[in-house]
């Protein structure tokens, strides 16, 4: 199925992980008196699922607007593919896509239109829309639902279309924001599946989650921010290691341990 994608390039073998993608460089944001995002530094490196976790108000939504290009950051920098977001802001969003929690879609349009839609909105052409469409149906397992009303699939299957939405433009940074919210397991499952597959074919991908599970099985790597900054960011074999025997520990512990208790409301 990979010479369908071929805006997927596969990773060579003996470099998987070591080209930084994104970087991070002391991001700064505050709303008024208050400092959402204090200091802010880290890579991701190309072709790897990153994780971003953290409690209610740490400032990751923050910092994920201000890698979007959708807020400006007060001071620092990022860098993805090359291009700084503060000074080549359109360059890069032509090269990421943004999976958001909330559903984008309009459920009495078809799969297909959904999709042709949203293409055209990236700037495709209508035939390059068309086939994109197709192929990103077919890589979500929904192509024989492409004619079908969105107003009549289930949850995992909007939150499908939500995905394939996202690669429409052949990102290569895709933005998932808690993309298995409110499905069932099997749902949830076919989606790690397809982010897997996305990751081999070459794909680099930020995730955010409050599942810690979710995390523990995708993420190469995770960071774990609170108060505006990075408090760690590791493996997450190498987290659960810093408090204990990692095949005992959960990353949920980790998180708790660094976090606090306490309710975030």
């Amino acid at each position: 199925m990979a010479e369908n994608f071929p805006f997927f390039q596969r990773r060579k073998r003996g470099r998987a992980m070591a080209e930084a993608f994104v970087v991070v460089k002391d991001l700064h944001k505050s709303f008024k008196d208050f400092k959402a995002v204090d200091g802010v530094s880290f890579t991701i490196n190309k072709g790897e699922i990153f994780g971003l976790l953290g409690p209610n108000g740490a400032g990751k939504t923050t910092t994920i607007r201000m890698l979007s290009t959708v807020l400006e950051p007060d001071s620092g920098d990022i860098t993805i593919g090359g291009h700084s977001v503060r000074r080549e802001a359109a360059a890069v969003r032509d090269i990421i896509g943004v999976c958001p929690q909330e559903l984008a879609l309009y459920e009495d349009l078809s799969a297909f239109d959904n999709m042709v839609f949203f293409g055209r909105m990236a700037g495709l052409d209508g035939s390059e829309a068309r086939a994109q469409a197709m192929k990103n149906l077919e890589l979500m397992g929904l192509e024989e639902r492409a004619k079908g009303k969105v107003a009549k699939f289930s949850g995992g299957m909007k939150r499908r279309i939500n995905l394939a939405i996202a690669l429409m433009g052949s990102p290569e940074l895709l933005f998932l924001d808690e993309p298995t919210v409110g499905i069932d397991p099997q749902s949830r499952n076919h989606i790690f599946e397809n982010i897997q597959g996305l990751q081999k074919r070459g794909l680099t991908v930020l995730y955010t989650t409050h599942y810690m599970e979710e995390a523990d099985r995708l993420c190469n790597r995770i960071a774990i921010m609170d108060g505006g900054q990075i408090i760690a960011n590791d493996t997450s074999h190498n987290l659960k290691s810093q408090i204990g025997d990692p095949d005992r520990v959960s990353l949920e512990d980790v998180f708790l341990k660094l976090t606090g208790r306490s309710l975030r409301d």
